[in-house]
Parts: structure tokens; C-alpha cells; sequence
């Protein structure tokens, strides 16, 4: 049952789930200022997202119901979640003006960590690896959403409008032509 290819529930696959109930039980964390919790457990979601993709070429598991999952853990752990923990903490206290024009770059990143996730799964054969990706993966954005909460945290950069304007920056270069190296 766990190495059967064609169950949805195989171990690959639980991976994949285990990721996804990580991002969704983070974003709970995030909307209780809990953002400790959620770093942890979006650290986990990554954790599980390197070994999904391990467990399934190392025992055959690849299949299309997989890439998908994985693309939908991908928009919940390192798209979404990201989003809240740095919007509600660069927001916490800001003016219902300034929640506003945030709250639509932090759409504009969602929308296109989404429109990247569609467009590798198009081109993606199951199973295989390239050498490169173009534009920046969304657990990569999630990384560099990451570092800028912890540069607001920090006061490095605490203005919510430079951040915003940063998140844009990423934003775009997830749908860039920018050349990633596979790990």
C-alpha cells in the first residue's frame, strides 16, 4: 500500500500531505500571532517537501496525481503561509490604508506564486528533474519572504512600503526568466 504507484495514499504521497497540514496549521498559528510556531512549522513543511520528492523517485512513486499534490502543498506552505506571516506581522498595528495597499501586493505575490505553480506543471514530466528552473521556485520566495520578516523583526527594514516593494521584486522574479540550479 505505501510503495503501491497507483494508491493515492502512498508514501510519497503522505509526505505531500504532511507538508500541506504543516502550512495549514501554520497559517492558524500566523492568525493568533503565534509566528514562532509557524516559522517552525513552515521549516517542516520544507523539510517534507525535499523528502516527497526523494521518497518518490527512490521507490517509483512519480505519478501525476504526485506532481499535482505537490504543487498544491507548494501554494499552501511556501506561497500562502509566507504571505500571511509577513503581511500580518509588517500590518500588525498599520493604518486600514496601509492593510489595504499591502493586502493587494501580497495578493499580486500570491496570484503569482499560483501562475508559476500552474506553469511548471504544465511543462513538468513526471518523474523527472531539470537541470535548471526558470524563475525563482516558490520555496525559494518563501525563503526570501522569510528573511524580509526577519528584517522587519529586526528593525533592519521596518517600514511596510519597502517591504512591499520588495515582495513585488520577488513577486516577479518567480515568473522571471532567471535561471535556478536543481539541488
Amino acid at each position: 500500500m505505501l510503495f503501491d504507484k497507483n494508491n493515492r495514499f502512498n508514501l510519497a504521497n503522505l509526505i505531500t500531505f504532511g507538508n500541506i497540514a504543516s502550512g495549514v496549521v501554520a497559517i492558524h498559528f500566523i492568525l493568533n500571532g503565534e509566528y514562532l510556531i509557524a516559522i517552525v512549522l513552515a521549516w517542516i513543511a520544507g523539510g517534507l517537501d525535499i523528502l516527497d520528492g526523494k521518497v518518490a523517485r527512490r521507490f517509483k512513486l512519480s505519478t501525476e496525481f504526485g506532481v499535482q499534490l505537490d504543487s498544491y502543498a507548494d501554494f499552501i506552505s511556501f506561497v500562502v503561509m509566507p504571505s500571511f506571516l509577513l503581511y500580518y506581522a509588517i500590518t500588525e498595528g498599520a493604518s486600514d490604508f496601509t492593510k489595504i495597499i499591502v493586502g493587494v501586493i501580497f495578493l499580486i505575490y500570491i496570484i503569482s506564486g499560483l501562475r508559476r505553480l500552474i506553469e511548471f506543471n504544465i511543462k513538468v514530466e513526471v518523474g523527472e528533474a531539470e537541470k535548471y528552473f526558470t524563475g525563482v521556485p516558490t520555496p525559494l520566495g518563501a525563503i526570501l519572504l522569510w528573511l524580509l520578516y526577519l528584517t522587519f523583526s529586526y528593525n533592519l527594514i521596518p517600514n511596510p512600503y519597502i517591504i512591499s516593494t520588495l515582495v513585488l521584486l520577488i513577486a516577479w522574479s518567480l515568473n522571471s526568466r532567471i535561471k535556478i540550479p536543481h539541488p
